[in-house]
């Protein structure tokens, strides 16, 4: 058999691959991480902050940054793309779901008590993360709790400052690492720049590149940008062949790795993409299930926003997420600051419109546009815009699914690609009540014009940043595509680590989530010997 280039081959830095990168370097495991977006600098994050094209990541366009916006027919879906995945543009909000995502059909039968085996890993997660409650409160949180508190008494009890992998110590001051012992880097205090969402230039920010990342480095991981994994395939005396390319530049090529293990941790789209290609482009993964693409789900949730009328207006002081409620025992609502650089999505944003029902929904949109002009265009004129706007995210643990299939697909210019289709439960929603009513309360405690999104409204798209599921987690392969060590049916020593594996809505921000799973699937991975 010929030698290996690496035990072990991760593809994709976010927090399935971090964490697997780390504890297997500490299991005595040769580890590279393939990460297709690039090694960001302090400058490239800082100039991302004022600067859409610097934060834009859509290579054929010659945009080389970070945040990735992928538009399918049901689905619009927001991402991070570089070394630390996502951690790069989440808000570091660290929350974890609620009982109803332990005991969700979806998988409350893989194991005796999810939330009981889970705990000590969330333990390890929050650690790792350097959770903290976030402990400072400006103008936005002021009208947040305004606006829970004229959502009823649920949603005003429930009000709170949101857990949070941010360092809050001294801004601006450097400080020996706070986390682990001195062993990690150093930190600088939370300037409360509102800029969580395009990167934190300062090093408050708990990204993957400043814990679990860092010390798998430290253990001598080897960590290649820049490597876009095309396909996977099996050698004939064990392990895998990781075919790999360069995102942009078509003069630079890379021969496969050979590796005894590979770890699929490329994000729900990515992961199954890369399945998919390996199974029906290139016809080197056969067996993968044909549970393929099925059980995504989104965390059933809808954006709105809230424009303050004054001028003079400025919410950016303080974190991008710094507080939350619970208007029912099923919604979830945070609020959100933009930077200067995502002033684009002024465009994205009309007048306020209810309706279950899609096409009605749709033209009564067009309307307000027609006898309403000025009103239904102020986010577009607005002056000042990303210091006025405040977006609420608002989630739901519901029961609805989307799936994806494969193929030549015309959003993507006739190439190879996923393509969003309808799954059980009906569609993720792209119209929420509680949503419409809350921008409306947060209007009122703020004297703002409440908004939709334009993609919600008129285009019926469900928006999220929160895309899961994919390649889940299943008791048989005719039910999911990994089993409870997150091994590929039919494939021993190919693995998924990341949201593609969870097979249930958790209702929240879900990076605490996965990092937990990833502890625990790490935590059964034998020690080399």
């Amino acid at each position: 058999m010929s030698a290996f280039d690496y035990d072990v081959v991760i593809i994709g830095s976010g927090f399935g691959g971090s964490v697997s990168a780390m504890r297997l370097s500490e299991k005595g495991w040769k580890v590279a991480v393939l990460e297709q977006g690039r090694e960001l600098t302090e400058a490239d994050i800082a100039k991302a902050g004022t600067s859409p094209k610097a934060l834009a990541w859509a290579p054929a366009l010659g945009l080389k940054g970070f945040f990735a916006q992928d538009v399918f027919q049901h689905v619009a879906i927001v991402r991070g793309i570089g070394v630390g995945g996502g951690s790069l543009v989440y808000a570091a909000v660290l929350l974890e779901p609620r009982e109803a995502f332990y005991n969700d059909p979806a998988w409350v039968g893989l194991s005796p008590d999810w939330q009981s085996e889970l705990a000590p890993h969330y333990q390890s997660a929050r650690r790792m993360l350097g959770v903290a409650t976030n402990p400072y409160s400006g103008v936005q949180d002021d009208w947040l709790r305004g606006a829970a508190e004229r959502m009823g008494k649920a949603a005003s009890e429930s009000f709170d400052q949101v857990p949070q992998g941010i360092f809050f110590g001294k801004p601006q001051v450097v400080t020996p690492d706070p986390f682990f012992d001195g062993k990690g880097p150093a930190r600088t205090g939370c300037n409360q720049c509102g800029r969580c969402i395009t990167g934190c230039a300062y090093g408050a920010k708990n990204t993957l590149d400043r814990n679990y990342l860092y010390f798998a480095r430290q253990m001598g991981a080897s960590v290649l940008p820049e490597r876009q994994v095309t396909h996977i395939e099996p050698l004939q005396d064990g392990g895998y062949l990781v075919h790999q390319r360069h995102p942009w530049d078509s003069s630079i090529s890379y021969p496969p790795l050979k590796a005894q293990k590979v770890i699929l941790s490329a994000g729900a789209l990515g992961t199954q993409e890369i399945l998919y290609a390996s199974r029906d482009r290139y016809k080197t993964l056969p067996w993968v299930s044909k549970a393929l693409g099925g059980h995504v789900r989104t965390n059933s949730e809808a954006i709105v926003g809230i424009l303050a009328d004054d001028p003079k207006a400025d919410v950016t002081h303080g974190t991008t997420i710094s507080t939350h409620f619970y208007p029912d025992d099923h919604t979830h609502i945070t609020q959100n600051r933009f930077p200067e650089s995502y002033s684009f999505m002024k465009l994205y944003m009309g007048p306020l419109v209810d309706g279950h029902h899609a096409l009605t929904r749709a033209l009564s949109t067009l309307f307000q546009f027609v006898i309403s002009p000025l009103r239904s265009t102020r986010s577009f004129r607005a002056r000042q815009w990303f210091k006025r706007i405040s977006v609420l995210t608002v989630m739901q643990h519901a029961d609805n699914e989307l799936g994806f299939n494969y193929g030549r697909t015309m959003l993507r210019g006739f190439r190879y690609g996923l393509k969003s289709k309808i799954a059980k439960g009906g569609r993720s929603p792209s119209y929420l009540p509680q949503a419409n009513a809350a921008a409306r309360a947060f209007a009122e405690a703020s004297g703002g014009t409440p908004l939709n999104m334009l993609m919600e409204s008129v285009g019926n798209l469900s928006v999220t940043a929160h895309i899961m599921g994919g390649a889940v987690m299943a008791a048989h392969p005719d039910q999911g595509v990994i089993d409870l060590n997150h091994e590929v049916f039919g494939y021993s020593g190919l693995y998924v680590v990341d949201g593609s594996a969870i097979p249930a809505n958790v209702g929240v921000n879900p990076s605490l989530t996965i990092t937990a799973l990833a502890e625990r699937f790490a935590s059964r991975f034998p020690s080399k010997k």
